[in-house]
């Protein structure tokens, strides 16, 4: 299953996250997820990733690597296409 990561962090926590990167790469995410891409927005501590991973169990552990500095929101997603048919049974049940 598709997830989509996203992640913000207060000015005050700039510094500290410079630096967990620069050490980490962005800390990797563990066995059990795929991450499809990654971006970050430009002059403010957030960004996204979209990842795919068949258990949400790695997905908290990966974030906990970064929970003192950033807080997280992850959403299940669909392609168009999967959205497409979810939509079109839900026509066909009408």
């Amino acid at each position: 299953m598709k997830f989509i990561v996203q992640w913000k962090g207060l000015p005050t926590a700039q510094q500290s996250a410079i630096e967990r990167f620069m050490k980490t790469g962005g800390a990797l995410p563990p066995d059990g997820i795929t991450m499809l891409g990654r971006w970050h927005a430009i002059g403010e501590l957030s960004g996204c990733a979209i990842v795919e991973a068949d258990s949400t169990a790695p997905l908290a552990a990966w974030v906990l690597q970064f929970g003192d500095i950033f807080t997280f929101t992850i959403s299940p997603a669909v392609t168009d296409e999967e959205l497409g048919k979810a939509l079109a049974a839900f026509q066909a049940g009408r």
